[in-house]
């Protein structure tokens, strides 16, 4: 069976069911060795908006242009 055939039935199912599916295979992977791409004690840089003033700027304009839509 391929993903997509999976991911099709997957759809299908109700919302409670999926999460079942989904703790089920949170599960499976909670006990399978290794499986973070992340190295232990190396530092990764991560972006963020802190200090990025030209996204509130943006963020702001889009809202703004949705509420004149109302």
């Amino acid at each position: 069976m391929t993903i997509a055939e999976v991911i099709s039935i997957v759809r299908k199912l109700s919302p409670s069911e999926k999460l079942k599916l989904i703790r089920i295979l949170l599960k499976d992977l909670d006990t399978v060795e290794d499986i973070s791409p992340l190295e232990p004690f190396k530092t990764y840089d991560l972006p963020t908006l802190y200090n990025s003033f030209g996204a509130g700027t943006v963020l702001m304009k889009a809202l703004q242009k949705k509420d004149s839509r109302n």
